[in-house]
């Protein structure tokens, strides 16, 4: 992915904010998107339903693909079809999830999250997702990356191929913490829709990642 010979390091997941309508969410991921290199962005329903769910992603995923990041569909793999996303993030029994990845992958990326212990970890692995999130959805509340998290990406990115998104908290502060498990991607919502400028946000979340995320030889 890049052209010179610096190893890389770990790149953003956006969690896309809850909005009232396509245009807000057009506007604010617009807005985050022009501050700089994001790897995906996670679209979630949240409490809409399924109708307006399929407006905004309709609205949103080719801002996102025009930004060179993957749009991933949180939960419904027919929206997910319609909207020409390129990924989903579905989460459940790893029996399920190996029934997807086997249905919709490699044409789609194929994610899982809301792992709470190594157990369930090393059986979603099983299931050969593409990667697999440290977090939910949404619970990015306080300002530090729950330790929990913290620490099963640490574990994770020890010793299993398969990337991971760790969950970073509701502040660009806990980046740093979260960049040194060796996780391939950091996740952040309310940390970035929170500030006053989500650019500014993502501007500063990368230089955060250069001058202290760990570096990926090839």
């Amino acid at each position: 992915m890049n052209n010179d010979q610096t190893p890389q390091r770990c790149r953003i997941v956006l969690i896309a904010p809850p909005a009232a309508s396509a245009d807000e969410l057009a506007k604010k991921l617009t807005d985050a998107l022009s501050g700089g290199d994001v790897a995906s962005v996670l679209l979630s329903a949240y409490e809409m339903d399924e109708t307006l769910f399929q407006t905004m992603a309709e609205t949103v995923v080719p801002i996102i693909q025009s930004a060179g990041a993957a749009a991933i569909i949180v939960g419904n793999t027919q929206i997910a079809g319609r909207v020409k996303a390129d990924g989903l993030h579905l989460e459940g029994p790893a029996s399920d999830l190996a029934a997807n990845v086997e249905k919709f992958s490699p044409k789609l990326i194929v994610g899982t999250g809301n792992i709470k212990n190594r157990h369930t970890a090393l059986e979603i692995g099983e299931a050969q997702p593409d990667y697999v999130l440290f977090g939910k959805i949404g619970a990015d509340t306080t300002p530090e990356a729950h330790p929990r998290n913290v620490e099963l990406a640490d574990w994770w990115a020890s010793m299993i191929e398969i990337p991971c998104i760790v969950q970073a908290g509701n502040t660009l502060e806990s980046i740093t913490d979260a960049a040194a498990t060796g996780a391939e991607f950091i996740a952040l919502g309310a940390a970035v829709f929170g500030h006053e400028n989500p650019a500014d946000a993502i501007k500063e979340a990368n230089r955060l990642l250069d001058e202290h995320a760990p570096r990926f030889e090839d």
